[in-house]
């Protein structure tokens, strides 16, 4: 099958596209993108910037991929924007490339879904099989790791950290990073436990996840320091993988603190 560009689009000569690609109407695609195979624009969609796009992604109307990053410390670097395969990029979607502070590029996984409205912003890191609904934002340099959903109306601070298989609640603030599995909610978030739902989804059988439960009141009980209390969970499931991923998160802080439990 060859491509299909309506006539109304306006693709630079210079871009790279794979094979069998679809460009709707009124589409823009810059000088230094590249599309990969079975990509989709529907209509109104604008690519531009060094924008690399995997395989099989469907872009909706009025999504902007790789604009210029809304920070006033960016100069026009060469910085890029790196989106994975099998992505559903919705209607008004932002992703920004990446800038010298940061990595010199924002990465985006593969098999996720970005409604409505969702920003993605410069430096990000965004894992594999995300989801973040309608009007969900990420401030710069944000990691989200895999299996990790955004609510909406949420907003996660400048480089904050979201643990695989997190879930946010919509319409939260998040200024702590959120460990694996967590569960956070509440216009300033806090932790309210861990996301069941999602690890029963995920194939998490009934004894994997009361361990888990036990390690996070553990590591939450409030005895001591928190340190203090990461070391002992880390000993006491040193056996269980799950557990370890937290406790490597958790000793691998970086800015901000864990996001917690409201205290007692």
């Amino acid at each position: 099958m060859t491509n299909f560009i309506h006539p109304t689009s306006i693709i630079d000569p210079q871009s790279q596209l794979g094979e069998n690609i679809r460009i709707g109407p009124f589409c823009v695609v810059g000088a230094h993108v590249q599309l990969g195979d079975g990509c989709e624009l529907k209509s109104h969609v604008v690519i531009d910037g060094r924008t690399k796009i995997g395989e099989g992604c469907v872009i909706y109307p009025f999504a902007s991929l790789g604009a210029a990053p809304q920070d006033l410390k960016y100069h026009g670097e060469p910085s890029e924007l790196i989106i994975g395969h099998h992505n559903t990029i919705r209607e008004y979607c932002t992703m920004n490339p990446g800038t010298e502070t940061g990595a010199m590029k924002t990465m985006v996984g593969s098999h996720g879904l970005f409604m409505m409205s969702t920003h993605v912003a410069h430096d990000c890191v965004i894992g594999d099989h995300v989801i973040m609904a309608n009007n969900a934002t990420l401030g710069g340099h944000v990691e989200l790791g895999d299996h990790a959903i955004i609510g909406g109306l949420a907003a996660v601070h400048q480089f904050v950290r979201i643990g695989h298989h997190a879930i946010i609640g919509g319409m939260s603030g998040v200024e702590s990073d959120v460990i694996p599995y967590g569960r956070v909610k509440g216009d300033r978030a806090f932790l309210a436990g861990l996301n069941l739902i999602g690890l029963e989804r995920s194939g998490f059988d009934k004894t994997q996840i009361k361990t888990l439960q036990k390690a996070f009141e553990k590591l939450f009980d409030e005895s001591g320091t928190l340190d203090e209390r990461i070391e002992c969970v880390a000993d006491e499931f040193a056996a269980e993988t799950s557990v370890a991923e937290i406790i490597q998160f958790a000793r691998s802080k970086k800015r901000f603190p864990l996001c917690s439990p409201p205290r007692k």
